[in-house]
């Protein structure tokens, strides 16, 4: 099974979903509407909408209202890449210009705030205090993550396990959110609910650790930005964690001055250093082993078309090379 075939498993569900988005992104402030749609047009892997749409239908729901909490997932991520995009000053995203760049960053910033409260518009009209609840809770932690990772940046004492709790905060929480979106539709009990947020856990934080990998050894066509970007913002990721940790002391002294430091002057040393130390095979087997948690979480559910899928989509985020 491919990222295909789970992409064609939801296709119908996927186009219910983009006219959710499109229908909500309308405004009629011009600058809104061009904005928004600049940046949801972009593509991307929609994995988070994919994970509500997965995990309903795996508690069996039949319904709507995971299309329009599918929507609201993806408005919830789009807010953040606008506001990312601004605080990191990125030029490049899915191989196009970032909205700031083109539209500058205030515009980006008041836009990424529209699509915040839209979001948030569209989940009362579920009407479940429920899931205003767990997305109400997931955008605060992710709002902490990113201050989190903003007092990080240039800091080359950061160790392994706060990386860990910052992409836990900043990216698996709404992975988290998502999966738990499904089960509270589908009405699952206590113990399956925490199962497959476990499972979005565990998931979110292995496509945040591959992502971080590709970082140092992807295409730039392929990956959609510029090779080296974390270090260019001074954001120590896991393989530099682990190059300081395993490289020579020579090694070690590089990288953590390229850190503190930030640019890519000194790029192909540092490059050079993480593939001599090991650590992208470190940072890989970790998302591996993360991956096998968010399989083993999934055993707690009856057994489905839409777990094999959700199985799936867990090698697919380890296994990806964009």
């Amino acid at each position: 099974m491919s990222i295909d075939a789970i992409r064609e498993f939801i296709a119908a569900d996927m186009r219910a979903v983009d006219e959710v988005i499109r229908t909500r992104l309308h405004s009629d402030v011009a600058l809104i509407r061009q904005v928004a749609e600049y940046i949801i047009g972009g593509g991307g892997k929609r994995m988070r909408p994919a994970l509500v749409l997965l995990s309903a239908g795996a508690f069996g729901y039949r319904g709507r209202h995971h299309h329009e909490l599918a929507a609201v997932v993806e408005f919830i991520h789009t807010a953040t890449l606008l506001h990312d995009d601004v605080v990191d000053e990125s030029a490049l995203r899915r191989g196009r210009p970032t909205a700031n760049s083109l539209f500058g960053n205030a515009a980006s910033v008041l836009v990424g705030d529209f699509v915040y409260s839209r979001a948030f518009q569209m989940m009362v009209g579920v009407d479940s205090m429920r899931v205003l609840q767990v997305l109400a809770d997931a955008t605060n932690v992710i709002a902490e993550g990113e201050v989190l990772q903003l007092m990080n940046c240039h800091n080359a004492g950061i160790d392994e396990e706060d990386y860990l709790q910052v992409i836990r905060y900043k990216t698996a929480k709404l992975f988290e959110a998502a999966t738990r979106l499904g089960a509270i539709l589908g009405g699952a009990g206590g113990a399956a609910e925490e199962a497959i947020a476990m499972y979005g856990v565990h998931l979110g934080t292995a496509f945040q650790l591959i992502d971080d990998v590709l970082d140092y050894s992807g295409d730039r066509q392929s990956i959609g930005k510029n090779l080296g970007d974390d270090l260019a913002e001074g954001k120590a990721t896991l393989p530099l964690i682990h190059a300081m940790k395993r490289g020579t002391p020579g090694q070690a002294a590089l990288i953590r001055r390229a850190i503190e430091h930030g640019g890519l002057e000194e790029l192909g040393a540092v490059l050079d250093a993480i593939r001599g130390s090991g650590a992208l095979d470190y940072a890989r087997g970790q998302a591996l082993a993360e991956a096998r948690a968010a399989c083993d979480a999934l055993a707690a559910l009856p057994a489905s078309p839409y777990r094999d899928h959700l199985l799936q989509l867990a090698d697919f985020a380890v296994t990806r090379t964009y």
